[in-house]
């Protein structure tokens, strides 16, 4: 695929809305994360794979002579995706601040500083006339950029198709921005495949996302409408625990705690020894799941009776 010889200004406007959308697609995320500390749901790898495409993707787009726009696109999107993953670090695997902040910036020093000497040493290859290095490099960005959207769907999985964590505003600007760059690629000269199956696999891999994410909704929708009826959160319904992923071993020390969800058994609801009780004491604890040593299991709620 030859470089770009001419940029047509309908390339550089398309590209230009496109680089702007991706300047700014992962500012919703990132505020988030910092506003709620918490990044359950984000995957780690994603933001680590993207920030490592964007080497690879900003080497082919400079020697490909892409528009302007299309060029700084890479750089932008490594640098908010060592951000997002350096709060991945501190808010989901607990990190210190200085330790989070240092890997992110130690890794963006390295990336740049690789991504400058592959620019100067396949510029020189390219002039002399040698395709494969750069088509080399451009596969590569494909093969990562795509691949780093896959993350998210084992997120997704492991909680029947609900999307937790991950900013929708964040996904629909970067969808708008493949789009948009898309685009200016089709507006160029020449059409670029390898930068078109980019944007195309961007597009394609988020609008599933969505899309599963729809398609909770609508299987979860008379459990979501209880939940407002009765002013509570649809996590804390008893039914819900089936929609919700729990690293929770069913057997070991943690059991009884799981199966106090499975059973409904909640609030107030606990476990007393009797022979270990005064009657007065047992009396005065209406909400108490009452175990004897020898005889039958009993069950009170809040509300409820012998």
């Amino acid at each position: 695929m030859a470089p770009q010889s001419h940029i047509p200004p309908a390339a550089n406007v398309l590209g230009m809305f496109g680089t702007v959308l991706w300047c700014i697609q992962l500012i919703p995320q990132i505020w988030q994360n910092w506003r709620l500390k918490e990044t359950d749901g984000v995957p780690a790898l994603m933001m680590l794979m993207w920030a490592f495409s964007s080497v690879p993707f900003g080497v082919y787009a400079v020697a490909q002579n892409f528009n302007i726009p299309l060029q700084i696109q890479p750089q932008i999107l490594g640098v908010l995706s060592l951000i997002t993953w350096a709060q991945i670090l501190m808010y989901t695997s607990k990190w210190p601040t200085w330790k989070a902040m240092g890997s992110a910036i130690g890794l963006f020093i390295i990336l740049a500083v690789v991504e400058a000497g592959l620019i100067f040493a396949l510029r020189g290859v390219y002039r002399r006339g040698a395709r494969w290095p750069v088509v080399a490099v451009g596969s590569i960005a494909a093969c990562l950029f795509i691949l780093s959207i896959v993350p998210p769907y084992f997120e997704i999985r492991k909680r029947r198709g609900r999307v937790v964590g991950i900013n929708f505003v964040f996904l629909a600007l970067d969808s708008l921005g493949a789009v948009f760059s898309l685009f200016a690629l089709v507006a160029q000269e020449h059409f670029d495949t390898l930068g078109g199956v980019i944007y195309i696999g961007v597009v394609i891999l988020e609008a599933g996302i969505f899309i599963l994410h729809f398609i909770w909704l609508f299987r979860t929708r008379a459990l979501r409408k209880r939940a407002k009826l009765e002013g509570r959160e649809f996590d804390d319904l008893p039914e819900a625990r089936q929609w919700q992923w729990n690293p929770v071993e069913k057997t070991g020390p943690n059991r009884s705690a799981l199966s106090d969800v499975e059973t409904g058994i909640t609030g107030t609801d606990q476990v007393i020894d009797m022979s270990k009780q005064s009657d007065s004491e047992l009396g005065s604890r209406p909400g108490s799941l009452l175990k004897a040593n020898k005889g039958p299991r009993v069950t009170t709620r809040d509300h409820g009776t012998f």
